[in-house]
């Protein structure tokens, strides 16, 4: 067989079900190898965009997404998306053709192995034919053990080159993975343990890590046990907020009036599955009398503050706070701790709505709209939040407990939330989803809005449209600059919406608002939702960063 076909079935033995990218002159056989064995195509229409997709697919599915491009400027596509998906952690694997071997005069040719390292990806450059089965598993081995994308670099003529049959069945890389549990180190849970004894105001800070190896069980035990308020970090946002009366919310710059001040009171700090970074600790200013114990299974960590934890235990987060429940247990260590009537009336309370919303006309207040957008999608529905000004407002205020996407802080790229999206809802067996972005976002890839429409995905972009850039609008006015220069005039987004294939409205009132979502909600399909908000209002976030406003 060809060397292409060898690496086809070896993806398909890793697992590989769904491929986005853009086929071209370095992957097309390869392709097309994929087609003839069961596996999905999306054809986007931007390279970096199918990386977006596969991403958003990886963090869904909890494997190693699957995206392709051609030689050259295809690779040089994948640039943004890929640093993205290596901030965010993501293992995936990038097939991407090269040039034929040793001819730097093509005109396609790219140093792809130097280009890698440049965008924060691994490389595996396939050499030899017979070296096909060993590039794949090498290249997923690597996703999966280092958690970051990686290149699979594969020159045409070499791809062309004949492979004979093997004799041994491939092995795929999970086969080679050997990760048990990290179990915590027992002088460490007496560290911590003694640090809890002592502790009469406990804060559990719940992250992604704590949600991903699923000790939501163990971490309710935990509060009930020390009277600690939980908290999340962004990438957990609302986990468990169902399952608690003493659930605060985001801690840091996103976390509500209430919580900070309650947070503030804190003398000891379980930080479960997260970095515990300058957003979750307002650089330290957020826990000021507070001692640190973190559990990750990274070998160390150093906090937002700059300064290490009072008691870092390496190990699983289910593993560690199993353990650390055990250990108080035996010493009948039970803290009342926030667990009063007190504390739990100051939570009950919604977040404050303001004293009025701004009624300008034609235009809807950021806050009233995603108000409505929380009572009317149902929590079924996944959410995925971008970034920008306009995204603050989500961030703060949706509250109903639904999965949560966010690619806050992800190397700061607008324009990747619709494409996680779409990735999404591919790996979740195509349930539907809603992503809120904004104006200059979603335009910036507006043609895979098409491709969702091509495949029929049914995502729900809510795009909070103040025309024009609402982070340097409002930095701007604070910086003494001309803000107008950040306004950029949007054509109506749902007659384009509708023009490429899916639904779409263009709003402008609360009622059209509402009346757009439940279309949608009865029958889900690709859809534009383009609100047009008042650009007369400051998120929370801008306000205590550019003001000093404790609100």
């Amino acid at each position: 067989m060809k060397a292409y076909e060898a690496l086809a079935e070896a993806f398909v033995k890793e697992g590989t079900s769904d491929v986005f990218g853009m086929m071209g002159d370095a992957n097309m056989h390869w392709m097309n190898a994929l087609a003839r064995r069961g596996v999905r195509l999306y054809e986007v229409r931007h390279e970096g965009s199918g990386l977006g997709m596969a991403d958003g697919w990886a963090r869904t599915a909890g494997r190693p997404g699957v995206v392709t491009a051609t030689s050259g400027p295809g690779t040089a596509q994948l640039a943004t998306s890929m640093i993205v998906a290596n901030r965010a952690r993501t293992p995936l694997v990038a097939f991407c053709g090269e040039t034929a071997s040793g001819d730097e005069s093509a005109v396609q040719y790219l140093d792809q192995r130097r280009f890698a390292a440049a965008i924060e990806c691994g490389f595996v450059h396939l050499t030899r034919p017979d070296q096909a089965e060993e590039a794949v598993q090498r290249a997923f081995y690597l996703a999966w053990t280092e958690s970051r994308p990686v290149m699979l670099s594969a020159p045409i003529d070499v791809q062309q080159g004949e492979v004979e049959d093997p004799d041994d069945e491939y092995v795929p890389s999970t086969a080679l993975l050997d990760r048990p549990r990290l179990l915590p180190d027992p002088a460490r849970i007496a560290a911590a343990c003694a640090i809890v004894r002592e502790s009469k105001r406990v804060v559990i800070v719940a992250g992604r890590g704590a949600r991903k190896a699923g000790a939501g069980a163990e971490l309710l035990a935990l509060q009930e046990r020390t009277g600690a308020l939980l908290a999340t970090t962004l990438q957990a946002k609302n986990w468990l907020c169902d399952r608690t009366e003493y659930h605060v919310g985001l801690a840091g710059l996103f976390g509500s009036k209430v919580a900070t001040e309650l947070l503030q009171e804190a003398d000891c700090v379980i930080a479960v599955g997260a970095s515990l970074n300058s957003y979750t600790i307002e650089h330290g200013y957020l826990f000021p009398e507070a001692r640190y114990l973190q559990i990750d299974v990274a070998p160390h960590l150093v906090m937002g503050n700059g300064s290490a934890a009072d008691c870092y235990l390496q190990a699983d987060a289910t593993a560690a706070v199993r353990e650390l429940n055990r250990a108080l247990a035996e010493q009948s260590v039970r803290i009342e701790g926030f667990h009063t009537d007190a504390v739990r009336q100051r939570l009950e309370e919604p977040l404050r709505e303001p004293a009025a919303y701004v009624d300008e006309p034609g235009r809807i207040d950021p806050r009233r709209a995603i108000r409505i957008l929380d009572t009317e999608l149902p929590g079924e529905l996944g959410l995925v939040l971008g970034s920008g000004h306009q995204v603050d407002f989500g961030t703060m205020l949706f509250q109903r407990s639904r999965q949560v996407l966010s690619n806050y802080g992800m190397f700061g790229a607008i324009g990747q939330a619709p494409l996680l999206a779409l990735g999404q809802i591919v790996a979740d067996g195509g349930r539907p989803a809603f992503v809120v972005e904004g104006d200059a976002s979603f335009l910036m890839h507006l043609s895979e809005f098409e491709t969702a429409c091509r495949y029929g995905i049914p995502l729900l972009v809510v795009v909070m449209n103040d025309e024009g850039l609402g982070a340097e609008y409002h930095k701007s006015a604070a910086k003494g600059l001309d803000p107008e220069l950040a306004l950029i005039p949007t054509p109506e987004l749902g007659p384009v919406a509708k023009a490429l294939g899916g639904g779409g409205a263009t709003v402008r009132t609360p009622a059209e608002l509402t009346a757009a979502l439940g279309e949608f909600v009865r029958a889900p399909r690709p859809t534009v939702i383009d609100v047009r908000i008042t650009r007369e209002v400051l998120s929370v976030p801008y306000r205590r960063l550019m003001y000093g406003e404790d609100v």
